[in-house]
């Protein structure tokens, strides 16, 4: 049961509950589920309406209530309520057919991110990144559908002096994190939590003396054994479609704020670093275009398109 009151804010609501969501009993996550997938009907009912509904007792949605952080079922109910008023403040008239569906999704992943770094504890994102800047060897893994945005972030380490290892296999992760020891750091992103293959590395890092980072989605996840410091960015999973978005889109926003804030720790050697990537990028550039690979005469578009793709 969480020690401090949940006060997400305008919109966080429902990405609150769902990160708490599977680490709850059965019968408190039919509850929960109603209030995150039912949040129109759920307002206008009482605890013993929405036990009902969850065929469960007033009881279990009080303890159902206060196990995700809130007071009791009003002020979940109260805070639902404030998110449904501003979401109809900000509901416009949308073009038909495929126009429509693109402006609803691209709105639906603006709410996720505005709303999706709520359960993200302050301190520990600043212990994190304090960890990563100050550590002998990091290293970064990622299995699955979490794969792409732990390679991200490793790149992005690296071009801002942040020196790293990323092993693209999960037994190399494994391996490698097994060989870790005090002073270093393993960085463990996953959607679920729950990556067996992702949670090997975890485990083995933890052995090792490393301080292992969690990145997940789920406050309760089984990856919460092993780290040290856990970071939770929810994602609302409503549909599969939308759901794999917004788990995508909110790792790479959380874990990129992670990586800003580790070269601000690191200025001198992030600057030094930024200069020379830019420097080698220019020089990429620069000899791709003396090679003559444009073969339209003196078109400047030509030229800049070139350029483009290459960067």
């Amino acid at each position: 049961m969480y020690s401090h009151v949940a006060e997400p804010p305008v919109g966080g609501t429902i990405d609150h509950i769902l990160s708490v969501l599977p680490s709850l009993v059965p019968s408190a996550q039919r509850v929960a589920r109603i209030c995150a997938e039912r949040p129109q009907e759920v307002v206008d009912m009482s605890g013993a309406d929405l036990a009902e509904a969850a065929g469960t007792s007033a009881a279990t949605v009080s303890r159902t209530s206060q196990a995700l952080g809130f007071r009791g079922f009003q002020h979940m109910r109260m805070l639902l309520i404030r998110d449904l008023g501003a979401a109809a403040q900000d509901e416009e008239a949308r073009p038909q057919g495929t126009e429509g569906w693109l402006h609803t999704l691209a709105d639906g992943a603006a709410g996720l991110i505005r709303s999706s770094l709520a359960s993200v504890d302050a301190e520990i994102f600043d212990a994190a990144a304090d960890a990563i800047a100050g550590a002998r060897r990091v290293l970064v893994v990622g299995t699955g559908g979490s794969h792409p945005a732990a390679q991200a972030v490793a790149v992005n380490f690296i071009m801002n002096g942040r020196s790293c290892e990323a092993p693209i296999d999960g037994v190399v992760q494994q391996l490698t994190a097994s060989v870790l020891g005090e002073g270093d750091v393993c960085l463990v992103v996953s959607s679920s939590g729950a990556n067996s293959v992702t949670l090997a590395s975890a485990a083995a890092a933890a052995d090792a003396g490393a301080t292992v980072i969690g990145v997940t989605g789920f406050a309760r996840a089984p990856i919460a054994e092993y780290a040290d410091l856990l970071l939770v960015g929810g994602a609302r999973f409503q549909s599969w479609d939308r759901g794999t978005l917004g788990s995508g889109l909110v790792q790479l926003l959380l874990l990129t704020a992670l990586q800003i804030a580790v070269a601000e720790r690191m200025t001198d050697v992030a600057e030094h670093a930024q200069a020379a990537v830019r420097d080698e990028v220019l020089g990429i550039v620069a000899e791709e275009t003396a090679d003559g690979p444009v073969e339209s005469g003196d078109d400047p578009d030509a030229a800049s398109d070139v350029r483009g793709e290459t960067v």
